[in-house]
């Protein structure tokens, strides 16, 4: 899967050169309908995450943060973005399963299109400035 995903962050690279979003719209419609049936339940419908994403649950966990550019996900890289969705946050002491036994890696980088196409212009630039440069 890291091979994989080296070699599409390549394309994804060269496709994003000209300051425009890494994805196309195809991209984005596949990534809604996993994203809805694999990520809408914990992360919401339009990947709002949930309310109180900064506090502890009773159990001492953080709920599902947003995915819409409004929280930390544009901190991170494509690879880590990927890495998270394969393997999950339970060894990192969280609760979001690992989706890697349930798709591949092009579903995964469709699942970060569609979230990605929510964040506003300003977040997806910092971003792109910060891990696509």
């Amino acid at each position: 899967m890291k091979l994989e995903i080296t070699g599409l962050l390549m394309l994804v690279s060269m496709a994003a050169s000209g300051g425009q979003r890494w994805y196309d719209s195809e991209m984005v419609m596949t990534g809604m309908q996993l994203f809805q049936r694999n990520c809408a339940v914990c992360h919401g419908a339009n990947a709002e995450g949930t309310r109180e994403w900064k506090k502890t649950d009773a159990t001492g966990h953080y709920p599902p943060p947003p995915l819409d550019g409004s929280a930390h996900a544009w901190h991170h890289s494509i690879p880590q973005l990927a890495r998270s969705i394969k393997e999950g946050g339970i060894e990192l002491g969280g609760v979001m399963p690992g989706f890697g036994d349930q798709l591949d890696s092009q579903q995964i980088l469709a699942l970060i299109a569609y979230f990605q196409s929510k964040w506003p212009e300003d977040i997806y630039q910092t971003w792109h400035n910060r891990h696509m440069q």
